[in-house]
C-alpha cells in the first residue's frame, strides 16, 4: 500500500493557472480522510435541494470493512458511515425507489462474505434491508458466491435494478446476474431475479460494472480482457453487443464511470489500473455504428492502482462546476479531480 495523505482530507495546490505539466500526473483537489481498511469503490449521491451537500460513498474492503459517507471536503461524517460490514467490494446509488408511497434515493452495497446486498437510504444511511438480501442463491462452486460488481439500472417506466457481480462464474451465460428492486410490502428492499446473461474469459475476474441509463446499456470490466457491452433491458435480450479495449490496458481494467455531455454524447472512463491512468473512450461510439468504441485519450492521475470510480457532470459550486470525478486510490483514499482538470486531456468537439 501506498500513503498519499495523512489521516486528514487534503486540499491539494495546483499552480496558479490550475495546470499539470505535460506527462505529469494529475494532481487531485482534494483527499478524503483514511478509512480504517483498504478502500476500493466509490459513488456519487447528488444532493436534489443543496448540490453543495451531496455526498461521496465509498467502501472499505475487508472482514471488519464499512461504508463511508465523505461530504465533498473530503471529510468523513462520521454519524453516517456504516462500520461492520463483511468485507463490502462496490457501491452504487439510485434515486426514488419507492418505498412505503414514497420515492426514497438508496446505497446499495455488496458484502461479499455474507453474499448479500446490503441497502441503506439517503442521505441518512439507515439500513432498508433487513439485515441483508442474498444473492446468487443455488450456485455451489467456490466463490460463485463471493460478491463483488454492483451497478444500479432505472429504465424509462422507473423500475429499479441492481446488476450484480461475483469473484468467479461461468464463462458463458450468467456470470451477471439482475435483480429487480421493490417493496416487500414493510417499507424495506425486496430483490427479484430477472436475468442471469454476461460472458467471461476466465482469464482474471469481474469486478467493475457500469449502467447508463439513458441509452440503456451495461459495462463491465473482463480484467486483463476488455470492456463488454450489453442491453441494460432485460426484454431486449443477452447478446453481446461490444467488447472494447481489447490490448490497450497494461495490466488490469477496472474501474469504468460515464460522463455525459448530452442526452447521447460523453466519455466512458476505464481504470488502467498498472498504469495508474484512465482510458476514455467515445461514450456514443462511431457514426454508424454505437457499439464500435474508439479510445480518444489516456488520463494520468495520481491514484495508485485504481479499483474504482465514479463521475458526474453536474455542478457542485466552485470547486466543481462541470462536475466531479472521484476514484479509489491505494493508501486508503478517494480522490476528487475537478472535471476541467480532466478535460484538458480530451480532443477537441468533433475530433
Amino acid at each position: 500500500m501506498v500513503a498519499l495523505c495523512s489521516c486528514s482530507a487534503t486540499t491539494v495546490k495546483q499552480d496558479a493557472a490550475g495546470s499539470t505539466p505535460p506527462g505529469a500526473a494529475l494532481k487531485p483537489a482534494i483527499v478524503t480522510d483514511m478509512v480504517d481498511y483498504d478502500t476500493d469503490d466509490p459513488a456519487i449521491w447528488i444532493n436534489p435541494t443543496d448540490k453543495s451537500k451531496s455526498l461521496i460513498i465509498g467502501t472499505d474492503k475487508n472482514e471488519k470493512g464499512g461504508l463511508y459517507v465523505f461530504d465533498l471536503d473530503g471529510k468523513e461524517l462520521k454519524d453516517k458511515t456504516i462500520k461492520g460490514l463483511q468485507r463490502p467490494n462496490n457501491v452504487d446509488i439510485e434515486y426514488g425507489l419507492v418505498l412505503n408511497g414514497k420515492p426514497t434515493d438508496i446505497a446499495v452495497v455488496t458484502e461479499r462474505y455474507t453474499h448479500m446486498l446490503r441497502i441503506y437510504s439517503l442521505p441518512d444511511m439507515k439500513p432498508l434491508d433487513k439485515g441483508g438480501i442474498p444473492v446468487f442463491e443455488g450456485e455451489d462452486q467456490p466463490e460463485f458466491r463471493d460478491l463483488m460488481g454492483i451497478s444500479m439500472y432505472k429504465d424509462p417506466a422507473g423500475k429499479i435494478y441492481a446488476v450484480v457481480g461475483r469473484k468467479t462464474g461461468p464463462l458463458e451465460g450468467s456470470y451477471l446476474w439482475q435483480y429487480e428492486l421493490g417493496d416487500d410490502g414493510t417499507g424495506n428492499v425486496s430483490a427479484r431475479l430477472v436475468r442471469k446473461f454476461g460472458k467471461f474469459s476466465g482469464k482474471k475476474e469481474i469486478e467493475s460494472i457500469a449502467v447508463d441509463d439513458k441509452l440503456g446499456y451495461i459495462y463491465y470490466s473482463d480484467e486483463t480482457v476488455g470492456v463488454r457491452k450489453y442491453y441494460a433491458d432485460p426484454a431486449k435480450g443477452n447478446e453481446e453487443l461490444a467488447l472494447f479495449g481489447e490490448g490497450k490496458f497494461k495490466g488490469d481494467n477496472e474501474g469504468i464511470s460515464i460522463y455525459e455531455t448530452g442526452d447521447s454524447t460523453g466519455y466512458i472512463l476505464v481504470s488502467n489500473q498498472q498504469a495508474n491512468t484512465f482510458l476514455v473512450f467515445r461514450r456514443e461510439g462511431q457514426p454508424g455504428n454505437p457499439h464500435q468504441h474508439p479510445l480518444l485519450a489516456e488520463i494520468p492521475t495520481s491514484t495508485i492502482e485504481s479499483d474504482g470510480s465514479d463521475v458526474t457532470n453536474v455542478n457542485l459550486g466552485e470547486k466543481f462546476p462541470k462536475g466531479l470525478f472521484v476514484a479509489m486510490s491505494n493508501g486508503k483514499v478517494f480522490q476528487y479531480y475537478d472535471w476541467r482538470a480532466l478535460e484538458k486531456y480530451l480532443p477537441a468537439k468533433g475530433n
